[in-house]
């Protein structure tokens, strides 16, 4: 079984090799399952189920908690549609449970889900200007990275530029905010 490390919780991957729909269907529904401990219902959230849930895409889950738009998106590109949102799964139920069990407070759990509608073109937009692979997960990489571009373009060096610099930060903040 592999370990991924996601949002800073560790989660055992289970190896899937088939029954992809069913296994997808279950996941949304233990998503919807761990949104009731909210009080919320099946009609509070969005899951899209894919057809090919065998292809690699992301695994989308919006919802709609105290008054806030709530969206988690979890893609890795050597996982499938139905492995990706087994991640989403956990980590949504992990995280509910922190804040069932006041191990989190209300402000930090709508802030570890709060996003804007545009958040997926912002973090492709985001590994543009990094200029890392697009679907780039690896925190490493987009670290070295927005170190290299945020001292080039840094105020105080020779041709910096502090609206480039800023545009550097709010691109690493975007993609760290979204890994870890």
């Amino acid at each position: 079984m592999t370990i991924i490390k996601v949002k800073g919780h560790e989660i055992k991957l289970p190896t899937i090799r088939d029954s992809f729909q069913r296994r997808s269907q279950q996941y949304k529904n233990d998503i919807i399952k761990t949104l009731k401990k909210l009080d919320l219902t099946e009609d509070d959230c969005e899951i899209e189920l894919i057809r090919m849930a065998s292809r690699r895409v992301p695994a989308k889950v919006l919802f709609y908690f105290d008054g806030h738009r709530m969206f988690y998106s979890y893609q890795n590109p050597q996982l499938n549609f139905t492995q990706n949102m087994y991640i989403a799964a956990k980590v949504i139920e992990i995280e509910v449970d922190l804040f069932v069990n006041k191990q989190k407070s209300n402000d930090d759990f709508v802030r570890t889900f709060s996003e804007d509608d545009n958040i997926e073109k912002q973090r492709a937009q985001a590994r543009e200007l990094l200029g890392v692979e697009a679907g780039s997960l690896d925190l490493n990489d987009i670290n070295k990275k927005y170190k290299v571009l945020a001292k080039k373009y840094h105020p105080d060096m020779p041709g910096g530029s502090l609206q480039k610099f800023k545009e550097i930060n709010n691109a690493h903040k975007t993609l760290k905010r979204e890994l870890e």
